[in-house]
């Protein structure tokens, strides 16, 4: 059966409450041959949002509607895989409403390596020593997230994508990053430089994907990056709280978006 994740906007409504509601969901599930995996609660914007093995959207709100009447304003279709490697878990951990269940909101940073002039390294060096290069960028990069408590999602070929909990540790971490490859490049003769980008939001969206929208800001904004460069967006920006590493906002022309993306440059060198 496919795998879907719904949202619930909840405004008002406490971990208890939603925990019971998942309960309810659990005590009929089998009647329409449904699974609920798991759940996160975000509290402070008022939103759930479940994991569901189900064979159609409507059978899966049937069950909510039946056990406790919260129906989801937004299903999207999702790969298993894709759910653990940006959120961690695809089951209840615990008993339901007990501990890392009713703690996680589901919000998660998204960050984007990418190893600038990739393309052009690998005419100028040839296919075998360009591969090194880039397994040195994977194996730092990956040392830094494992500090850092990141998740990696995938590899991109030129780059990584990562997943945090936090935009704290997800800027820390591009930091460390940075400044990695920096020490990198000062006992290399052939060196790595690359650009970082960060968005940060919740699992569904506006009837995004998975991460949709968060994915492509992120990636959007590692790809206006320059050379050695950390770019933000606003909303990892206001979340980190410390404004003193990161230059005032400039509006990014990002490909595929109508507007300027207003973003910050994170200053690692200090």
């Amino acid at each position: 059966m496919p795998i879907f994740m719904d949202r619930h906007d909840l405004i008002g409504a406490t971990a208890e409450q939603v925990a019971e509601a998942h309960l309810k969901d659990l005590s009929i599930q089998d009647q329409y041959g449904v699974k609920f995996l798991t759940y996160w609660f975000d509290h402070r914007n008022g939103r759930t949002f479940c994991l569901i093995d189900a064979p159609d959207v409507e059978t899966a709100q049937c069950v909510h509607r039946e056990a406790h009447g919260f129906v989801a304003s937004e299903v999207v279709e999702v790969a298993l895989s894709a759910v653990e490697a940006f959120l961690g878990r695809i089951h209840d951990v615990q008993p339901p409403g007990d501990g890392e269940a009713e703690r996680d909101a589901g919000h998660r940073v998204v960050l984007f390596t990418d190893i600038v002039g990739s393309t052009e390294m690998t005419t100028r060096l040839g296919d075998r020593m360009a591969t090194e290069l880039v397994r040195a960028h994977d194996a730092l990069v990956r040392r830094c997230l494992t500090r850092a408590c990141g998740r990696e999602v995938k590899h991109t070929g030129d780059g990584i994508m990562a997943a945090f909990t936090s935009s704290l540790a997800a800027v820390d971490c591009a930091m460390d990053i940075q400044r990695e490859f920096r020490r990198f490049n000062a006992d290399n003769p052939e060196q790595i430089h690359i650009r970082i980008g960060l968005d940060c939001g919740e699992p569904v969206e506006d009837s995004n994907d998975l991460f949709g929208a968060t994915v492509q800001t992120a990636a959007r904004l590692c790809a206006a990056a320059s050379s050695d460069q950390i770019l933000v967006s606003e909303n990892v920006f206001q979340e980190y709280g410390a404004a003193d590493i990161f230059a005032r906002a400039s509006g990014y022309r990002l490909k595929g978006f109508a507007k300027p993306v207003r973003a910050h440059q994170c200053n690692w060198t200090h």
